[in-house]
């Protein structure tokens, strides 16, 4: 359990300017930073303990996460 958030633009350091510029051209593109952003802030509150939950759940959307930031990594691949 980290506690620290992974916002896109920790993971991607590199290519912030590529995220925005496809969050502002590519709908899909943007649907998913939005998803990945909403479920890495419900991990976090889950990792501080303001959002209790199982395990399971826990596991779930870290799986979740790791599905839509490999989506998201493979879409910034092909658009550079």
């Amino acid at each position: 359990m980290s506690h620290v958030p992974h916002e896109l633009a920790e993971e991607f350091p590199d290519k912030v300017q590529q995220i925005h510029d496809l969050k502002m051209a590519d709908a899909h593109f943007a649907k998913l930073a939005d998803e990945y952003h909403e479920v890495n802030r419900t991990i976090h509150r889950i990792e501080t303990r303001v959002e209790p939950t199982t395990e399971e759940v826990e596991h779930e959307m870290r799986r979740k996460r790791l599905q839509l930031k490999d989506e998201i990594a493979a879409m910034l691949e092909k658009a550079a």
